[in-house]
């Protein structure tokens, strides 16, 4: 069994997933401070990314948490676990 499960955005409720996404946005570091762009305007363009494949939603089982990533984020992320997994650190 797999210790990650990929959470497809549609199932989430509105509010849960907003909540996800507004965390990803500052740890990503983006500026929210603008007047031009808040985080209303980050959050929809997330949700396109979403739409587009681009970002992925991931649940661990083991720590019982859920993050965003992007799909580079993610592919790297994948290959440490494997390497993890076959020296046995988990």
């Amino acid at each position: 069994m797999s210790r990650f499960v990929e959470v497809p955005h549609r199932m989430l409720p509105a509010q849960t997933l907003d909540a996800l996404l507004e965390t990803f946005v500052t740890r990503q570091g983006y500026d929210t401070t603008d007047v031009a762009s808040d985080m209303h305007d980050w959050v929809r363009e997330l949700r396109r990314q979403l739409e587009r494949g681009e970002l992925l939603i991931v649940h661990d089982l083991q720590t019982e948490s859920t993050e965003v990533m992007t799909l580079a984020q993610w592919q790297s992320f994948g290959r440490a676990v494997a390497d993890d997994e076959e020296e046995g650190d988990w």
